[in-house]
């Protein structure tokens, strides 16, 4: 598939949609996709395990590591975004209040990753971590790649 390729079903890739990797062991990236998936009514969001085929293809495809799990990465118009940008890009698309959110991004980008790669880095001991990737239900099996 070429890059910015869709692919015969749209699947692999998203359908246009964009798509949030997140690592499918860890318990607060397992929540914060929950979370992505409740405030967003439209269903503008899909999903793919890092771990997964789809989400080792899409790492690949836009030269990130496939062997470290460090970031969730929201693949969205052909580009990769990692780290602290994810968040504030997916507040800022959805509904509500929460693109106000948005405003953190005045600060700048080397302090947010920080904090980002602190809690990364501590994700499994302060919330845990799944023996397998988590499942969607039937009726969210469409949102996952």
């Amino acid at each position: 598939m070429q890059p910015n390729q869709q692919s015969a079903s749209g699947k692999e890739d998203g359908g246009g949609h964009p798509i949030l990797l997140f690592d499918g062991i860890c318990n607060l990236c397992n929540d914060s996709v929950q979370w992505v998936i409740q405030h967003d009514p439209h269903a503008k969001f899909r999903f793919a395990s890092l771990q997964s085929e789809a989400g080792q293809m899409l790492l690949q495809k836009h030269g990130l590591p496939t062997d470290e799990l460090n970031t969730v990465v929201l693949v969205d118009g052909g580009k990769a975004y990692t780290r602290s940008d994810v968040p504030l890009r997916i507040v800022g698309s959805i509904g509500g209040a929460w693109p106000l959110l948005s405003v953190f991004r005045i600060v700048p980008r080397p302090l947010r990753n920080a904090l980002y790669d602190w809690i990364a880095s501590n994700r499994y001991r302060w919330f845990g971590k799944k023996e397998a990737c988590w499942l969607p239900t039937p009726d969210l099996k469409a949102r996952f790649l």
